[in-house]
């Protein structure tokens, strides 16, 4: 191919990775499945296992899909991803099974993992080939504009819908979505900056790339300590909000909420969210890394008690918007600048790994406790573990300042 053809396509990339966004966070669904399968009879601790099961199978596969990604190319994976998860829906809407619905779970869990890390590997090796990967983080806030834009529309369209045309218009209108969204996907360009790597691979045969692409993305996140601090860190904080996002909306469902007002306020959160993004690397230059990584786990504790205590809980969840918005924007910033492009993918798998990780432990918890003794205390719970892990954090934060925040190793 002529260079000056790649080097469009590649400018292109970025256009169509909006695109991309808009259309798969239009997914109608995605602030009413678990209200869906609970108006189907699905207790909350079936809701627990279906998520739980959800994320087990991303923690097994994550590794598996990361190295599809860097080995076979970012584009495929994505495109792959986006062709299971429509089958997923499928699978949603038509299955009343319990058994059915877990094999949905753990099919749209695959998807999810060969889209996670591969459409940001692709758009950030498309930026650093063109030589303009210091314009990520701004690139990095439009694309969490764009992402919440796209939630808050589906949250407001697909509760309208759920409310006054039954499920159907949720449902159909999504699949559609995602078929338009696999046509963008195969449209979009590989970067060439890992080949020479993919090849040198790939003549390996499966098994064995598989585990020399595991062991040298395991060396790098041994080399930069921070990176497993980055992660760690910040999917603990993405799995508290997760775990607010779906149980919330089952809280208020029971207190006689119809999806139209919960979806007002995932709504407004997501605003904010799109807000924080947008803006985000204004913040982070004011207020530095060491800002970033002390302001958000304290904004979390703020609005855990303020859900559990208060009468005010959907304005302290509109507020979590603020720290996905800005946290989002921040540490996909520090963690690629330090990941070689031939192991992102399968290094940022690790990143999806360990938030699947904590959410096979907390997210089924939450549930059990839910259905026993009623979210109210889940949400309780929620606020005293987050104040306690804030605690081992900032000694944390005492003990190790070079390594987590002065941007060294």
């Amino acid at each position: 191919m002529e260079p000056e053809i790649h080097t469009k396509k590649l400018y292109s990339n970025i256009t169509k990775n909006y695109i991309f966004l808009g259309l798969t966070t239009l997914d109608l669904t995605r602030g009413l499945w678990m209200i869906f399968l609970f108006s189907r009879g699905f207790s909350l601790i079936e809701l627990g296992i279906l998520e739980g099961v959800f994320h087990l199978t991303t923690f097994v596969m994550e590794i598996p899909t990361g190295i599809v990604a860097d080995l076979w190319g970012r584009r495929l994976s994505r495109l792959l991803g986006r062709i299971i998860f429509l089958i997923s829906l499928g699978i949603m809407f038509w299955s009343y099974s319990f058994t059915l619905q877990l094999i949905g779970f753990i099919i749209t869990a695959i998807g999810y993992n060969l889209e996670s890390g591969a459409g940001e590997a692709l758009l950030y090796d498309s930026m650093k080939e063109l030589g303009i990967e210091e314009q990520y983080k701004k690139t990095a806030g439009k694309n969490n504009f764009v992402d919440w834009m796209g939630g808050i529309l589906s949250f407001l369209i697909g509760g309208y819908f759920a409310v006054h045309l039954g499920y159907t218009w949720v449902f159909i209108p999504s699949m559609i979505i995602c078929i338009i969204s696999i046509f963008v996907t195969y449209s979009m360009h590989e970067p060439s900056l890992t080949q020479h790597e993919q090849i040198r691979l790939r003549k390996m045969g499966w098994i064995k790339a598989m585990g020399v692409q595991t062991i040298e993305s395991l060396k790098v996140v041994k080399e930069r300590p921070k990176i497993a601090f980055l992660i760690l860190f910040s999917e603990l904080i993405f799995m508290f909000l997760t775990s607010l996002f779906f149980y919330l909306q089952t809280y208020w469902k029971g207190n006689g909420w119809d999806e139209f007002q919960i979806g007002m306020v995932l709504a407004g959160s997501g605003l904010l969210s799109a807000i924080a993004g947008l803006t985000g690397h204004r913040i982070e230059k004011k207020i530095g890394e060491k800002g970033v990584l002390l302001i958000a786990p304290l904004l979390l504790i703020i609005t855990l008690w303020g859900i559990a205590l208060t009468p005010y809980a959907p304005f302290f969840f509109i507020i979590t918007g603020l720290i996905d918005g800005l946290l989002y924007v921040a540490i996909q910033d520090y963690i690629n600048k330090m990941i070689p492009s031939e192991r992102r993918a399968t290094v940022l798998s690790f990143q999806s790994m360990t938030f699947s990780f904590y959410m096979i432990i907390f997210f089924p918890a939450v549930g059990f406790f839910g259905d026993r003794y009623g979210l109210e205390y889940s949400f309780l719970g929620l606020a005293v573990i987050g104040t306690v892990m804030y605690g081992f954090y900032t000694i944390h934060h005492n003990l190790n300042r070079d390594v987590s925040l002065d941007g060294s190793d």
